[in-house]
């Protein structure tokens, strides 16, 4: 790998002239980052290191060249969060750049420089103009409390589904007594089983495992309550309003929160948070056809999460079950009723995605 080697000066020192693109391929444990100029030349690649220290080198570096304004970065939810944090905190512009086209690594082949030039040319160019999230305020709160929720109650199902399993094998005289059983009550029962202690006999595992998967569904249930209680509680601190709409809960806000970040300011308007969501329209007109056709891009969470709130407010919102009618008698299918209000229901959270504080 080919690199520009030099002292690294202090970090808001400028010993180049004229504006520099960087360009960062991001990895676990090192970033490679890459320098151009605005006429699209070349000025020196290094690879640093995936820490506080490594990143202050990065930005040295670079700014070493000349003034750096502006920064693709790869993954900046991931292995470029902390990175992108830094840069902004340096007032850098960063810039959430996709993987390259393929057609470009079947003719030039892949490597990390080679990554983050592309990323650096995508920025120059005009192709990557999505501004990273911030990362830093409640929206990541709530991200990572939604992200405990999610797996507890992935790992509940998979615990109900396996205590079901054991159900289905067991011994009639242990089997028939918890069938027809709702799920509270199961594992109640599943719990006040009596264990023999009998290692002969293969009902004491059966009980055993029963009582375990009983334990292990109760605290994961506990869980998950905790961590709801912490997602209402930075939500109603932060986006009251929100929680006050017709058929919005706490999952569906914190998902839709997620996708704007902590710096929904970075959507120009509500059509660029539609589009986010995956509930605009996108144009598929040729020739004399002039159609559109459904977005199939976007967050798909934010997607699910919207039509969510449509079903709620279909049963319970005279408002929406008004429009329901009325675009019924005017010949609307139900699947475009249903795109139609996730595009309204967008419109109008994308201005309650403002923080407002608890009044």
């Amino acid at each position: 790998m080919s690199s520009t080697r030099m002292p690294h000066p202090a970090a808001g020192q400028q010993t180049g002239s004229g504006e520099v693109v960087v360009g960062v391929d991001t990895h676990k444990d090192f970033h490679v980052a890459v320098a151009l100029t605005t006429a699209g030349a070349m000025l020196g690649s290094q690879r640093f290191p995936a820490t506080a220290d490594g990143y202050r080198r990065l930005l040295a570096w670079a700014r070493s060249h000349g003034e750096v304004r502006r920064a693709g970065v790869e993954c900046t939810s991931s292995y470029g969060a902390a990175l992108t944090r830094y840069l902004l905190g340096e007032g850098v512009d960063v810039i959430e750049v996709g993987f390259g086209d393929k057609a470009t690594r079947r003719r030039r082949g892949k490597s990390d420089v080679i990554d983050a030039e592309v990323a650096a040319r995508a920025v120059l160019a005009g192709t990557a103009r999505a501004v990273a999230k911030t990362t830093d305020g409640p929206v990541e709160m709530i991200r990572l409390f939604k992200l405990a929720k999610n797996s507890a109650i992935k790992a509940r199902t998979q615990s109900i589904n396996q205590l079901k399993a054991v159900l289905v094998n067991a011994d009639p005289a242990l089997r028939e007594p918890l069938s027809g059983l709702g799920p509270k009550t199961l594992l109640h029962r599943c719990l006040a089983l009596r264990l023999d202690h009998d290692p002969h006999d293969p009902n004491t595992a059966t009980v055993y495992t029963l009582q375990l998967l009983a334990r292990r569904i109760q605290a994961l249930s506990t869980e998950i309550d905790d961590l709801n209680k912490q997602l209402t509680t930075v939500i109603a601190a932060h986006w009251p309003h929100l929680l006050q709409q017709p058929g919005i809960g706490p999952d569906s806000a914190a998902t839709l929160l997620i996708t704007a970040g902590d710096n929904p300011e970075r959507l120009h308007n509500e059509s660029s948070f539609a589009a986010l969501c995956g509930t605009s329209p996108v144009e598929a007109s040729s020739g004399k056809s002039r159609r559109r056709r459904l977005n199939r891009g976007g967050d798909r969470q934010a997607n699910a999460a919207l039509y969510r709130i449509v079903l709620s407010r279909l049963r319970l919102h005279p408002p929406t079950r008004a429009y329901r009618d009325r675009r019924t008698a005017e010949g609307k299918t139900t699947r475009e009723i249903m795109r139609c209000l996730k595009r309204y229901i967008a419109r109008e959270i994308y201005g309650l995605l403002s923080p407002q504080p608890a009044t």
